[in-house]
């Protein structure tokens, strides 16, 4: 959601960063701002000098309509912590180590806190199902470190909160469901080349999508791509659980923005956006 090298006239363009210096800002995005205070990260609804009104208004709901996710989470330690809510901004602790995205361009992790990444992630994840929410938007950008490595989710501005009488393994919200966060989980970013209006939720071709043969962890990266091959968040969890380190190949996928092959590059194909 957030990008970065800024704008160098950055505070000119923006109406809201007030007294903020651009050294605190950790990131902005279509409609939010995050600014560093000390150990919080405050999130801001973005107002732009050349925002309309109603373009604010919207900026303020999508915020809010955030907060009410991270409400519905509660507190949990695979999700950054938030610690208050006003109309238009949401105070979280800050993550030192920044977002996975960019902490992989610069570091090479060993495979033991990889696997253990992944872990924590499909755990966070059927957490996230059983409170009865649909993540919608899980990319390396989405995923914080903090000061020790511990892996959080963050960013759900796109997230939905289904009726919590809803059966979550048979929902599906515009194309988003369970399966289509497993399916994101196991390939970041599978939906980039096609249409916005297509992108949520549909699934690619198996056969546009690269081969995983001698891939660290490659079945499983399969199933993530294969429509109900993994049916719940708790079932991928089992199969990280099984999963080994011991005499597994090295060699990785080639840019095809995937989860797992992702991690093990040191350089990351990919947008320049980041911290949430």
């Amino acid at each position: 959601m957030y990008w970065t090298p800024f704008p160098t006239n950055l505070s000119q363009l923006l109406r809201n960063i007030g007294s903020i210096s651009q050294e605190q800002i950790l990131g902005i995005g279509r409609t939010g701002l995050v600014v560093r205070q000390g150990e919080l990260a405050i999130e801001l609804s973005l107002k732009w000098s050349t925002s309309s009104d109603e373009e604010v208004k919207a900026n303020i709901e999508s915020l809010q309509h955030e907060q009410s996710i991270y409400t519905c989470l509660g507190k949990c330690d695979g999700v950054v912590p938030f610690l208050s809510f006003s109309e238009t901004a949401t105070t979280l602790r800050v993550m030192e180590n920044g977002d996975l995205r960019s902490y992989l361009r610069q570091n090479r992790p060993p495979k033991h806190l990889q696997l253990s990444w992944l872990r924590a992630m499909a755990r966070t994840l059927a957490y996230i199902h059983e409170r009865r929410v649909i993540v919608a938007d899980i990319a390396s950008r989405n995923f914080l470190l903090d000061s020790g490595l511990s892996i959080k989710f963050c960013d759900f501005t796109e997230s939905i909160a289904p009726p919590l009488d809803t059966c979550m393994e048979k929902a599906d919200f515009g194309g988003c469901s369970i399966r289509t966060d497993i399916g994101q989980l196991g390939s970041f970013d599978i939906f980039k080349d096609i249409p916005p209006k297509l992108s949520r939720g549909r699934w690619p071709r198996r056969e546009d999508l690269p081969s995983t043969q001698g891939v660290w962890l490659g079945l499983i990266i399969d199933e993530c791509w294969t429509e109900s091959a993994i049916n719940t968040a708790l079932d991928l969890c089992q199969e990280l659980e099984n999963a080994e380190i011991e005499n597994e190949p090295d060699e990785i996928l080639r840019p095809s923005s995937n989860l797992l092959s992702m991690i093990q590059r040191t350089g990351i194909p990919g947008d320049d956006r980041q911290y949430r």
